[in-house]
């Protein structure tokens, strides 16, 4: 593969960074509950392919072992346990939200030239192959954090702090090429039962209070 040059194959990794960055404005621009879980599982399957392409392109072979995680944890079976929540919640669309969509995308985009500034002096250190890869890592933790104050409702705050942890995975494959196995390993686990709890905790939540809104949680201070 004489012609996959390094400044092609940081080309393509770029793209697959992308496209995990536009899955979070679809996040952020999407009412329907379900919708988001589909979109976290695409850039799910995203972070996968690219984690996977950047072992190839590196000859790190754990990478794959992280990419085929991300795929059975985060493509599958949390999306699964989501799937089923909603089902049991009975509820389709996030009708309230702090912040709305047109406000919610302006900052998104802000959030976007803000990692790219705060990366920009430390750029030039990183790798050839993921070096752009940082900045768009960034924004996509930034954007994760900021769906979570601007949604009220539970499932999509979950799936705020998920695409959080996916924009953390992508920065750590773009700074060192992985972290090292044992701790992707349970890095992986500590995510899966977080969604677990969070299911659970969703329904509890339905059952005390008849809604998934968080912010129905300061009445337990009355």
């Amino acid at each position: 593969m004489s012609w996959l040059t390094p400044h092609i194959g940081s080309q393509m990794v770029d793209v697959g960074s992308a496209m995990l960055l536009l899955t979070c404005f679809a996040v952020v621009a999407q009412r329907r509950l379900s919708a988001c879980v589909d979109l976290f599982a695409l850039q799910s399957l995203f972070l996968a392919m690219t984690a996977a392409f950047v072992a190839f392109l590196t000859g790190t072979p754990h990478i794959y072992l992280a990419a085929a995680l991300t795929v059975v944890v985060k493509v599958i079976v949390i999306p699964f346990v989501l799937r089923r929540v909603i089902e049991r919640l009975n509820v389709t669309r996030e009708l309230v939200m702090n912040v709305n969509v047109p406000a919610s995308l302006l900052i998104c985009g802000a959030l976007v030239m803000v990692a790219f500034f705060i990366t920009q002096p430390i750029i030039p250190f990183g790798h050839l192959l993921t070096r752009d890869s940082l900045a768009i890592a960034l924004a996509i933790v930034l954007i994760g954090f900021f769906t979570m104050i601007a949604r009220q409702k539970a499932v999509t705050q979950l799936i705020a702090f998920l695409v959080m942890e996916n924009g953390l995975f992508l920065g750590a494959t773009a700074a060192t090429y992985g972290m090292p196995l044992i701790v992707e390993l349970g890095v992986f686990f500590d995510v899966l039962v977080a969604a677990l709890i969070a299911g659970i905790y969703t329904n509890r939540l339905q059952d005390a209070f008849d809604s998934v809104d968080t912010s129905r949680l300061s009445e337990l201070k009355e």
